[in-house]
């Protein structure tokens, strides 16, 4: 029973592909809610059937409105013996048609086509993800990308699919500014790459992105941090008189503080700090030349105050803008000087 359920967690992991290097097999199964990536599969996918069979006939079906029988008929040889390629979309509202055609199809897979299956998760239709994975073919996981460490990582691959550089400083001002939305951040990328022509620093990502909410809220969590009391006052005040909400205004000075609170307490080389905790080494490095700035009961005040400022701006205060300045000014003043 173990050797078995071993054997089965080793098949599983051998056929699991990223988004970035799937290639076209007789199935390929792309899960996940995160259409975006999702979209970039079936785009790569089928991008490199096109380039193998030019003339490939591509049949698209939706398995929550299938009639019985359509997956038949799109395998079935055309008259000139074109490739086929078959993308079928929407399998987590799959009906029970489409859920026994393909168990069907799966068990005679025809060698001149592709077939690829979107997934947007749930658990309907399990017994044919489970056939698909037993069967050995590519399955490509699309979630969400939540932390910043995965959201900078994404950022560099882009520019290195690209041709192009970025700095680190860089790297983190467009997740600061556009990191929301995974499709933006991407589509940021795309303009950069595009119309960069030497490295893509800093100053750049601000041309372009500086006046979005989110890089303005990291405008100010940058002032404070860096013990600048008037110019983060000024910039938090030009944030809320052009509608920036103070609820991602605290959200950017707690996560620039949780990121000093966590290089502070670990121990190693950035290296291994970077390792542990998920972060990009060049982050941990900032993080351990602005620590020496601050002393344990500044950052613990810090914090508090912090703390304190997201429920008063979440509902817990009738004056959420005096709650962000009292937390902009604590942090400011509690920074060492030199």
């Amino acid at each position: 029973m173990a050797a078995a359920q071993t054997t089965r967690a080793k098949s599983a992991a051998a056929n699991t592909a990223s988004w970035r290097d799937v290639a076209p097999a007789a199935v390929v199964l792309i899960t996940g809610p995160e259409d975006y990536l999702g979209i970039r599969a079936m785009d790569r996918v089928r991008a490199q059937v096109r380039a193998a069979a030019p003339e490939v006939e591509l049949s698209r079906l939706n398995a929550s409105s299938y009639e019985p029988g359509s997956l038949a008929m799109a395998v079935t040889p055309s008259l000139f013996g074109e490739a086929k390629l078959i993308e079928i979309e929407g399998l987590e509202a799959m009906n029970d048609a489409f859920l026994a055609d393909a168990l069907g199809y799966l068990g005679h897979t025809d060698a001149d086509v592709v077939l690829v299956l979107r997934h947007a998760g749930g658990v309907r239709g399990k017994k044919l993800l489970d056939a698909v994975k037993a069967g050995g073919w590519p399955v490509v996981d699309c979630q969400p990308l939540k932390k910043d460490a995965e959201k900078t990582a994404f950022v560099m691959s882009e520019f290195k699919a690209g041709g192009r550089r970025i700095e680190p400083e860089a790297v983190q001002a467009l997740v600061n500014a556009v990191g929301a939305s995974l499709s933006e951040l991407a589509a940021a990328c795309s303009q950069l790459i595009a119309d960069a022509t030497t490295a893509v620093d800093a100053a750049t990502v601000e041309r372009y992105y500086g006046g979005r909410v989110e890089a303005t809220a990291f405008k100010v969590a940058d002032a404070a941090m860096a013990g600048n009391g008037p110019l983060a006052l000024s910039t938090l005040r030009h944030a809320l008189a052009t509608g920036v909400d103070p609820v991602p205004l605290v959200a950017a000075l707690a996560a620039k503080l949780r990121t000093l609170a966590k290089v502070a307490g670990a121990q190693g080389s950035s290296a291994q700090i970077a390792k542990q905790l998920g972060m990009q080494p060049w982050l941990v490095e900032q993080a351990q030349r602005d620590v020496r700035k601050w002393t344990p009961e500044g950052l613990i005040r810090s914090i508090q105050v912090t703390a304190e400022a997201d429920a008063q701006v979440k509902g817990l205060s009738r004056d959420p803008v005096y709650a962000v300045e009292h937390a902009v000014t604590v942090i400011a003043t509690s920074v060492r000087r030199n």
